[in-house]
């Protein structure tokens, strides 16, 4: 998260910004900007705040969820990206991870177990 947020800000800025949808009402650049600033805190905080990592966990899954209108945008307007974003499949294929990436960092934050265990109990 922390490398990926550093590279919003760095060498894949220009990259980033052809995932942000034309709809967006900022500047595609704020948005790579701040999205990146938004992933290297939550790559920190998944590091240093181990109290709040179910927490952590459920607030990067979120961040997925409202980046994703972005890969599909890249998809839809076929924008290229990143060097290997270069065809529809390649974009099509991409999208599928986006849900593989969500359900990853719930399991690894231990976010996805502790909803099971608060569920079980009530």
């Amino acid at each position: 998260m922390i490398f990926a947020g550093y590279s919003h800000l760095t060498f894949n800025r220009i990259d980033f910004q052809a995932q942000v949808p034309d709809w967006m009402p900022l500047s595609k650049d704020l948005v790579v900007i701040l999205s990146g600033i938004v992933e290297i805190s939550l790559g920190l905080a998944l590091l240093l705040w181990k109290k709040q990592r179910v927490n952590v966990g459920w607030a990067l899954a979120l961040f997925f969820i409202l980046v994703f209108p972005g890969n599909i945008a890249q998809y839809l307007d076929g924008k290229d990206a990143f060097g290997s974003l270069d065809s529809d499949r390649t974009r099509l294929i991409r999208l599928f991870f986006q849900p593989v990436l969500i359900a990853w960092v719930l399991w690894s934050a231990g976010s996805w177990q502790a909803w099971r265990n608060n569920r079980t109990l009530t």
